[in-house]
């Protein structure tokens, strides 16, 4: 005997995957032409437009280079304070004869690691990201394929890199996704190096130069990550603010001004955090049920959600979710914790519908032929589970 039961939960519980994309008919507008918002914690978009386009990323590219040095840093292959000489391309191609953003590096200087990171981050230095790069691979062009295939692994799957500047090339493309889950990964693969993007200035070979995010002098809480700008990428950004314990990530391009991207970045981040919040949905081993077990040596199991859930909601859809428990019970051993037994379907109004799965909270074994003759007999005599 097998009775379908669905059981309507009317308080807030919910979640498992959310629907990853949220552009709501009545949510805000921007001039910029690739736009992502997403909430750090939860990973979950808040606005979308366009973001999965390749586009050339400017110098928004020199995040992957960073995270190519901040990772041998973390694996101990590479130290602050080891040292990479200034080839004469690096001085040519990334200097200030080039009229690109540099850190006026001079040739055959040597560069401690901690003084290009910071030439990198906040002055935006192309010499010393092709320092950077024939020092770790060789060559420039062995750095950038030695991104791409981390970029892969990173499951960054629209980013291709031709070099380690964002110096327009056909093959220099990411979307404004991949940026946004990167800044993600950066931020919290290596929190020991996330102040430097706040850095206003860096001073090398008695230059200052100041950092190029506007959102730095603006607003109080944005602390990274990077800009771009080339005629045919506009005005770029890769933004990311803190407020209350909650981070957000922005990444826009196609901007027409360095004013319009500042102006843009600083509403979209504003209209984050003021529309959504996150909540804790489901506590680990929450019991949603307990349902009947058939031949096993135990009479019941409970169906339980294996895992904190927090989740990014609109503030305003809160009070409007829709929750159905569906499971068959009884359940027939033999069970194995952590079976999924069920599910809880959500709807979230403007922000899709999604399944969280119910899992048995123990093992339970399947009685022996004797224990089963009983059941059986029991269940004709008395209709008993």
């Amino acid at each position: 005997m097998i009775l379908n039961k669905k059981l309507y939960l009317s308080t807030l519980l919910a979640s498992g995957v959310l629907f990853a994309g949220i552009r709501a008919a009545n949510a805000i507008e921007t001039t910029a032409k690739n736009v992502l918002v997403m909430d750090y914690e939860t990973g979950q978009y808040l606005y979308t437009k366009d973001h999965q386009k390749m586009i050339p990323p400017a110098s928004m590219s020199k995040l992957m280079t960073i995270y190519m040095i901040f990772e041998k840093l973390k694996d101990g292959s590479l130290s602050l304070d080891d040292t990479f000489t200034v080839s004469e391309n690096a001085w040519r191609k990334g200097g200030a004869a080039s009229g690109s953003s540099t850190m006026f590096l001079k040739i055959g200087e040597k560069v401690p690691v901690r003084d290009l990171i910071q030439g990198i981050i906040v002055q935006s230095g192309n010499d010393a990201c092709i320092v950077a790069a024939e020092n770790l691979s060789g060559s420039e062009e062995d750095f950038a394929a030695d991104m791409q295939k981390k970029a892969r692994q990173l499951g960054l799957t629209h980013s291709s890199f031709a070099n380690s500047t964002g110096w327009p090339h056909p093959d220099q493309l990411m979307s404004v996704e991949d940026l946004a889950k990167l800044a993600r990964i950066i931020i919290s693969q290596f929190p020991e190096y996330y102040h430097i993007f706040s850095e206003q200035n860096f001073t090398h070979n008695n230059i200052k130069q100041g950092n190029r995010n506007p959102l730095l002098y603006s607003m109080p809480n944005a602390d990274g990550l990077k800009t771009g700008h080339t005629a045919e990428a506009g005005f770029c950004l890769v933004a990311s603010a803190k407020k209350d314990n909650r981070r957000l990530i922005s990444v826009m391009a196609g901007l027409k001004s360095n004013k319009e991207r500042s102006e843009e970045a600083e509403k979209l981040i504003n209209w984050g955090f003021r529309e959504f919040s996150n909540y804790t949905l489901f506590k680990k081993d929450q019991v949603i049920a307990e349902i009947p077990v058939w031949q096993g040596d135990e009479n019941n199991i409970k169906l339980i959600v294996d895992h904190d859930i927090r989740r990014t909601l609109k503030k305003s859809s809160v009070n409007k979710i829709k929750m159905t428990a569906v499971y068959d019970k009884p359940v027939s051993a033999p069970i194995k914790k952590g079976d999924k037994l069920g599910v809880i379907k959500v709807d979230i109004p403007g922000q899709g519908n999604f399944e969280i799965p119910l899992t048995s909270d123990r093992n339970v074994e399947k009685l022996g032929f004797f224990g089963r003759l009983m059941a059986n007999l029991r269940y004709l005599l008395f209709g008993e589970i």
